[in-house]
């Protein structure tokens, strides 16, 4: 296995993680490792499913078994496993958006699969939680045109007595009620038009961990663009990336 896409101490933790999996089925290691290399390389280039090199196995077979562990959410459980021992002193969250191919669309009728129209033309918007060390915790997807503090509660929905820090587009006099009882400290700078609470300053330094987080996962060429008509396929390939942060 070349270092450059999975490190030799990464693929020992990912193996024995799988191994354990009772829905997961190994048939040999050898192949197992061309499949997650497979799917490394299709989150890294981001090119058709058809164009996977010959060497990581035949396209549709490497595809069809994406596709139904995300089905599964193991690749979910897998990065559950990955980011169970986060920092959370402090969290950050904030969001971004991603440009979606015309190949996404037209999934299933009458279904919105977290597309939408926005500045940026047809969008995908990626809500996201990382610990004091930027380390990813939590993704969610919606349309390119949802607002930031509308998903803010359900990322931060298990965090309790931590600094959570933020941008102006979660000044929110609710989200705000809702940390300071359980007992967190809000670091998020004040609008214009809304209530001069104070925010230490220095503290929201460390916003910029979430920004450079997003510029790792953007390496990604299946992140940056979105390609993938389902939401879960998109979600899947961001929980494969977000866990692969973690083992470096």
């Amino acid at each position: 296995m070349r270092d450059k896409y999975i490190t030799k101490e990464a693929w020992v933790k990912i193996v024995s993680y799988f191994k354990s999996k009772k829905r997961v089925y190994i048939k040999s290691e050898e192949g197992f490792k061309m499949f997650i290399e497979g799917v490394f390389w299709m989150a890294k280039e981001g090119a058709r499913w058809r164009e996977l090199p010959k060497k990581y196995g035949e396209w549709n077979s490497v595809f069809k078994r994406f596709s139904v562990w995300s089905c599964k959410e193991i690749w979910d459980q897998f990065f559950e496993f990955c980011s169970q021992d986060p920092d959370l002193e402090y969290v950050m969250i904030d969001s971004t958006s991603v440009r979606a191919h015309a190949c996404a669309a037209g999934y299933k009728k009458n279904s919105i699969e977290a597309l939408g129209r926005s500045r940026g033309g047809f969008t995908t918007k990626i809500h996201a939680m990382v610990d004091a060390l930027g380390n990813p915790i939590k993704f969610i997807l919606t349309p390119g045109q949802s607002s930031d503090v509308t998903q803010a509660s359900e990322l931060l929905k298990n965090i309790s007595n931590a600094h959570v820090i933020a941008d102006r587009g979660y000044v929110s006099d609710e989200l705000r009620s809702e940390l300071i009882q359980r007992n967190c400290t809000v670091v998020i700078p004040n609008k214009c038009n809304t209530k001069n609470y104070f925010y230490d300053r220095f503290i929201y330094q460390d916003r910029y961990k979430i920004e450079c987080f997003f510029s790792k996962i953007k390496q990604f060429r299946r992140i940056f663009s979105r390609f993938d008509k389902s939401a879960r396929n998109y979600l899947s390939f961001l929980s494969f990336v977000g866990a692969f942060l973690w083992l470096r």
